[in-house]
């Protein structure tokens, strides 16, 4: 199986300039794959492959965009299939019309070809950067890489590449655990396990709060430095704005963090099953009330993490049916309520009168849980 490894990596301020580069052509050639896309599709033209695409840059290169020269050739051509598997996805439905990147919000990352990656015990070679330093046998040599890409968080810079890694020989219990997930709590699982809401805790409210207040402030300075219809960005925003970033930044690690250590429990504890709801974010998110709490909760990711991490130890995971009804059974006798309202955190049997906590109810349901055929 493939791994994903994140490590940091190190560079001068030269190297940085270079990354930034790089980090550019990749943006500005995938708007531009999104941008030619469109005008055909409009122009009653039929889908452009990547290789007829890379050839325009090739020609590009020698007028009007020389500048692409300065970086690797591979940044450019992994930008023209990103963008091409993009607006693929849109014609099979599997995505929504896919976005230009926007400097502001982008994240900033680019595609390093394998065959030119190198590494070393204590550095790593980036294809027209150089040898960038990183912590001592950080990542395995003589081996293996997939889609190698460097990224920048907003502090450090990272390189991640896919490794192959063999599948552990894991001794499993007959146990199968039934996992309900929402946002009074992140996960219940029917052994008993809870893990709970992060951001109900003290460190993530506070951070909230300061993010809050810090948006505030840096709103007010725009409106204060307003001329005509335009807005002036002054020095103070730009440092208001960038502790606003690395707030976004601590607070999405610590989600990830908290999700990582719930995942590895649930592992670790070696069942033969895995049962989860089928989860429609999307669907989710319509509720206004809701949606924010569910953002952050970041279900999808529990999700992604679970399903992964059970391949790896060999647990079979199984999604329930979207339209099981986990919640409305209940665990004692089989009886199914008609009406469940979302206020009901108790679930009370009205046929052998049992008293159970609903999410707890819903895990025990899923754990029992059989595919049909």
């Amino acid at each position: 199986m493939i791994l994903g490894k994140k490590v940091r990596i190190f560079p001068t301020k030269e190297q940085e300039q270079k990354l930034w580069q790089s980090v550019g052509t990749a943006r500005f050639i995938y708007n531009w794959t999104l941008a030619r896309q469109e005008d055909n599709y409009k122009n009653g033209g039929k889908f452009i492959s990547d290789n007829d695409l890379r050839k325009e840059i090739t020609i590009l290169k020698q007028d009007s965009l020389s500048w692409l020269n300065e970086v690797s050739n591979n940044v450019a051509k992994q930008a023209v299939k990103d963008g091409c598997d993009a607006y693929k996805k849109l014609f099979k439905k599997l995505a929504d019309n896919p976005r230009f990147k926007s400097r502001k919000k982008s994240k900033p990352s680019f595609y390093n070809d394998t065959s030119k990656l190198k590494v070393k015990e204590n550095s790593v070679l980036i294809e027209k950067v150089g040898w960038i330093d990183i912590k001592k046998n950080t990542i395995p040599m003589n081996c293996k890489y997939t889609n190698p890409r460097i990224s920048f968080d907003g502090k450090y810079w990272f390189i991640s590449v896919g490794i192959e890694k063999e599948n552990p020989i894991v001794e499993l219990t007959n146990e199968s655990i039934g996992i309900d997930v929402g946002v009074k709590d992140l996960a219940i699982c029917s052994n008993g396990m809870t893990f709970k809401n992060i951001n109900k805790t003290k460190v993530v409210k506070q951070l909230e709060k300061r993010l809050r207040r810090l948006q505030r402030r840096v709103s007010r300075k725009y409106l204060k430095n307003k001329e005509g219809s335009k807005f002036v960005k002054t020095g103070n925003i730009i440092k208001i704005e960038k502790q606003i970033k690395l707030l976004h930044r601590k607070l999405a690690n610590i989600r990830s963090n908290h999700i990582h250590q719930a995942t590895n429990k649930i592992v670790k504890t070696k069942p033969s099953r895995v049962v989860m709801e089928t989860l429609n974010i999307k669907g989710m998110m319509k509720n206004r009330y809701l949606a924010k709490a569910i953002a952050k909760q970041c279900l999808y990711e529990f999700k992604r993490q679970m399903q992964y991490k059970c391949e790896f130890n060999g647990i079979e995971f199984i999604e329930a049916d979207k339209w099981y009804p986990s919640s409305k059974t209940c665990s004692e006798c089989g009886h199914i309520k008609s009406k469940l309202l979302l206020s009901e955190r108790t679930y009370i049997c009205e046929k052998c009168g049992c008293v159970i906590d609903r999410d707890y109810n819903a895990s025990i349901n899923l754990s029992r849980y059989e595919l049909v055929g």
